[in-house]
């Protein structure tokens, strides 16, 4: 055990100006996002540290506060996380950091002739019993590190806990200072942040978002003279490390932008996001079939598409739920239906498991369709190679010089899912990478199996498994690159 030495010891830090700005807020829930290397967990390290300071003393002199410091794994909180907290603030100086506890006590005199009394416990959500406690503390404040790894529950449920700490009983004025603070690197755009930060912007919530270290320009990336914390990074700190990334990779991590990063091996490797989604919103064509594919379940998702006179896709809309029935899905899809998409001819094709009737409930989801006034047929079959292919050749197809298949922005899940978010997971094992046999569940698959539901009932799964001639009409004809 270290006993903390009393000498004066001076913590230089200069708040670059987007993490000034964060730090000033009063908002509740404060969060920073930025690429790596912006100095957003630093950042947080001294704004709890700075809160302990503020923390008005008690009718005993003692200044006491409790934090709690969340992530998602004790691995990335070890080796992560705690480094940084204890680089800031080391055990000799500033108390004794208890490993077994995973708490770290600080105790420090003021010249005023009060202490700052301070608790930090460092709590990862991997095991159980460990988030049953978290519910349970009674805090000043929180930190949440890299917080799009966690869900938005979580938050809020930290969130709970929070200005509990130090009571008002124990003989001073409460707490001085109450809130949860996080930091991140970019989410995708179908993250809870990005809706939070973005589109609601609810109150008692502020975000703020670092500029990148690169920026790109007509196709390329270049340092960015704005980048923040580059005084405290090597020379071409950036610059060097995007050498053999993905454009993706590049644009999340050292850009600072919204996207997803893809991990195991994609299902739609022929997906390029920068020529298949739209730069704004599609619009339905009049007169048009409307298509409609649907995936069932406890997560019932809807796939909205047209197909142009010259055999180019058009991928319109997406309908996803979580933790829904299928009547009131149904009902959804029906407002949807009669909204935006009013008075187009309707084709719906669904997932052929969907005619079984359930245990519980003699309707099966094309009863519960129909009595809602969506007529839906099963598709024949239910091959996940035919289904994978019917998508993948009209990602592959260029008519007249454009992709045979474009999304529109607000396919958000169906984006992200066909960008590498829906995927084969990377197994465990030594030596040559090697991927799981089907594609994970996930948030991501079920829109997307309803996307390959439509395609197959469009015609599509008949169009890759029948002989075609040379001089068959072009949009008859595909190619699929995948190998």
């Amino acid at each position: 055990m270290k006993t903390p030495s009393h000498d004066p010891y001076r913590v230089a830090y200069k708040a670059p100006p987007t993490i000034a700005r964060f730090m000033a807020s009063r908002a509740l829930y404060r969060g920073i996002m930025g690429p790596v290397g912006s100095g957003k967990s630093s950042a947080c390290c001294m704004e709890l540290m700075a809160k302990a300071f503020a923390q008005a003393p008690d009718a005993s002199g003692l200044r006491r506060t409790r934090f709690v410091v969340v992530r998602n794994t004790y691995r990335e909180l070890k080796d992560t996380t705690l480094r940084t907290w204890l680089s800031w603030f080391p055990e000799d100086v500033f108390g004794h950091f208890a490993h077994a506890e995973m708490a770290h006590f600080l105790s420090i005199p003021r010249p005023d002739g009060t202490s700052v009394v301070c608790e930090v416990l460092f709590r990862a959500l991997d095991r159980p019993r460990d988030a049953r406690k978290l519910l349970s503390l009674d805090l000043t404040g929180a930190w949440i590190n890299e917080a799009r790894e966690l869900p938005l529950s979580v938050v809020e449920a930290v969130g709970d806990r929070v200005e509990r700490y130090p009571s008002r009983r124990d003989g001073g004025g409460g707490c001085t200072w109450a809130g949860v603070i996080l930091d991140t690197n970019p989410p995708d755009t179908d993250h809870w942040w990005h809706r939070l930060a973005e589109e609601t912007r609810p109150d008692g919530w502020a975000f703020f978002a670092q500029p990148g270290g690169l920026v790109e320009r007509d196709g390329k990336f270049v340092p960015n003279p704005g980048a923040e914390n580059l005084e405290h990074l090597p020379q071409g700190f950036y610059e060097r490390r995007m050498a053999g990334k993905s454009p993706r990779h590049v644009r999340v991590y050292y850009c600072g932008r919204y996207g997803f990063v893809q991990d195991g091996l994609p299902v739609y490797p022929e997906f390029d996001e920068n020529r298949h989604v739209a730069g704004k919103p599609l619009e339905p064509a009049p007169d048009l079939t409307l298509y409609v594919g649907l995936d069932f379940g406890l997560t019932p998702a809807a796939a909205l598409a047209q197909r142009l006179p010259n055999g180019r896709w058009l991928l319109l809309d997406e309908l996803v739920s979580r933790d829904m029935g299928m009547l009131r899905f149904a009902g959804l899809l029906r407002e949807l239906l009669a909204g935006r998409y009013a008075g187009l001819p309707l084709e719906i094709w669904g997932d052929p498991a969907g005619a079984q009737r359930a245990q519980t409930d003699e309707r099966t989801p094309y009863d519960i369709l129909r009595a809602g006034g969506l007529s839906a047929r099963p598709v024949s079959t239910n091959d996940p190679l035919l289904r994978r292919e019917a998508v993948a050749a009209a990602l592959s197809r260029e008519v007249d010089g454009e992709p045979g298949l474009v999304l529109s922005p607000r396919c958000r899940t169906l984006v992200a899912g066909m960008a590498g978010a829906w995927r084969y997971r990377r197994l465990a094992v030594a030596g040559e990478d090697r991927f799981a046999d089907a594609p994970e569940k996930s948030r991501f698959s079920h829109v997307c199996e309803a996307a390959q539901y439509l395609f197959v009932g469009a015609g599509e799964g008949r169009r890759i498994t029948t002989p075609r001639g040379p001089a068959s009409p072009r949009q008859g004809q595909s190619e699929n690159s995948f190998r």
